[in-house]
């Protein structure tokens, strides 16, 4: 009687089998089987000859299996990224510079890697940075760097400009008609066009009677870029809005350098002004005031 606990208790003496007795099988005699590589053995599809035969004319001992011949390699499609990718290959077993043959296709070249004595904040090209910093407001490093590439999408994006005779660009730059190619150089031959060579402080006291003394004085080249600049948004905040949106301000100030560089933008006339106060004022360098003067200019 099975338990009703475990019912399989009764079935103990049950037993199944999964092939006839090898007593009752008959089992014939083998002659000569193929003879498989140990380590090719479940790959029968890279297997291309068939087994040995015995036709009855050898004894089973004489019977030699053929040679193993694997499949033949199949080849690389005939395109342009296989040769690259094998020329790329060989380039770097040779101890060369496997980057070499991508470079070629840029129009500017791979950027340069920075080494260990570079500094992140030091990344950016000098007057990018100098931008960024003086658009920056509320201490919103993220929304300005986001119009400084919205400037040079636009710029990137422009018609050539039309240089004027009257108002040219530094000597050395490149035709119009390759500007927007490189919209970083425009940015900075606009800007380093249009700026000042000269600035004109005024010495307080320094002419008598409590009147002031104009002096020039030569200025540096990240001090003459920041006037400009100075110049450029004063000009820009003027300007009369031209819709809504976060690429107002950007399509603005992209306006206005291609102004610059055409000649057309107010900046030029405060250039104009300021060089003209500072050649007037050359004369008081040999006031009697200064003589003798141990202040650095």
């Amino acid at each position: 009687m099975a338990s009703k606990i475990n019912p399989w208790r009764s079935l103990r003496c049950l037993a199944v089998r999964t092939r006839p007795s090898r007593a009752h099988q008959h089992v014939p005699t083998v002659t000569a089987r193929a003879v498989v590589p140990l380590g090719m053995r479940g790959f029968a599809d890279t297997i291309s000859t068939p087994p040995p035969t015995n036709d009855g004319d050898l004894p089973p001992s004489e019977i030699i299996p053929q040679p193993y011949e694997p499949r033949p390699i199949e080849p690389f499609a005939d395109n342009f990224m296989n040769e690259e990718a094998i020329a790329a290959l060989e380039q770097a077993a040779a101890g060369q510079d496997a980057l070499d043959l991508i470079a070629e296709g840029l129009k500017y070249g791979m950027p340069k890697p920075p080494s260990k004595q570079d500094q992140l904040q030091n990344r950016h090209h000098p007057v990018i940075h100098q931008i960024t910093r003086m658009l920056m407001r509320d201490g919103k490093l993220s929304k300005a760097e986001k119009h400084v590439s919205l400037i040079l999408n636009y710029l990137r994006t422009s018609p050539p400009p039309k240089i004027s005779p009257a108002r040219p660009l530094l000597p050395g730059a490149p035709p119009p008609e390759q500007l927007p190619l490189n919209p970083l150089l425009y940015l900075t031959l606009a800007i380093d066009s249009v700026a000042p060579i000269v600035r004109v402080r005024s010495l307080k006291g320094m002419a008598g009677g409590g009147s002031a003394l104009d002096v020039p004085e030569p200025i540096d080249a990240r001090a003459r870029r920041r006037q400009a600049i100075i110049w450029i948004l004063d000009i820009v905040n003027k300007k009369r809005s031209m819709g809504s949106g976060r690429k107002q301000f950007a399509a603005r100030f992209g306006q206005e350098i291609v102004s610059v560089v055409e000649g057309r933008s107010a900046a030029w006339d405060r250039r104009q002004l300021l060089h003209k106060t500072g050649t007037a004022s050359r004369a008081n360098l040999a006031h009697p005031a200064l003589v003798g003067f141990k202040r650095k200019f």
